[in-house]
């Protein structure tokens, strides 16, 4: 059996909805950087802090 499960890759909080969400494979160079789970939850705490 080749790689790593999923259960032993690191993981972290997005900062907008609080879920649990692990690394991607794509996100290999920026991992320190990503807070967001996803493109939709980066784009509701853009607009909290804009205040729309």
């Amino acid at each position: 059996m080749r790689g790593i499960k999923k259960e032993h890759l690191p993981q972290k909080t997005c900062l907008a909805c609080g879920r649990p969400f692990v690394w991607r494979k794509k996100w290999a160079r920026v991992w320190d950087d990503v807070k967001y789970c996803s493109d939709v939850c980066r784009q509701k705490r853009r607009a909290v802090k804009e205040g729309r």
